[in-house]
């Protein structure tokens, strides 16, 4: 298992917008449709990744707790489904209706999202204010599979809550670590 950190891009830089497919609802869906009031947080992961396996219950947790604070939550695959079949849109569909996801799952089939984010491996974690300005990028915690230490999602619940509260979000972050995403060649 690879294990590829995320690249820590400038804290301010501003969100590149999108227009992809929602794989739940097949609906073509961009970031502006979907950008919360206070925040809006996105997840690259996907489906295969032992990373991402680890921490889905996390992803969904913390979505339900903030969501209903302004707070919108989007996740985005941008793996190629054509080495890494498990990652297509349909079994990403699957996946969400598995896990109950409270949040589109995106799929970035030319992979120009990912690369516009400099998003490197899943999960890749961003969360932007509400002038979708770069405020926390970087790990859910410090559990990692097989290291022993329980998925609470820490860092980036922290993160939200002085977000949310008005508070200076530290500009010490760890990047998140996960398998590389799977670039076409």
């Amino acid at each position: 298992m690879s294990r590829t950190p995320s690249n820590m891009i400038p804290l301010g830089t501003k969100a590149p917008n999108f227009d992809l497919i929602d794989t739940i609802s097949n609906k073509k869906l961009s970031l502006n449709s979907l950008k919360g009031n206070k925040a809006t947080v996105i997840f690259f992961i996907c489906n295969h990744c032992p990373f991402v396996i680890h921490v889905n219950e996390a992803l969904v947790n913390i979505a339900k707790d903030f969501s209903e604070k302004g707070i919108s939550f989007i996740a985005i695959s941008s793996n190629d489904v054509v080495n890494y079949p498990q990652d297509a849109p349909n079994l990403m569909k699957q996946n969400a209706l598995d896990f109950n996801y409270p949040f589109p799952y995106l799929y970035d089939e030319t992979q120009e999202v990912a690369k516009a984010y400099d998003a490197a491996c899943t999960p890749d974690n961003y969360i932007f204010n509400e002038n979708l300005e770069l405020v926390y990028r970087g790990q859910l915690d410090n559990s990692r599979p097989g290291n022993g230490i329980p998925v609470t999602g820490k860092d980036l619940r922290n993160a939200l809550q002085n977000l949310l509260d008005g508070n200076e979000i530290s500009q010490n972050q760890k990047p998140s670590i996960g398998c590389n995403i799977k670039w076409k060649i």
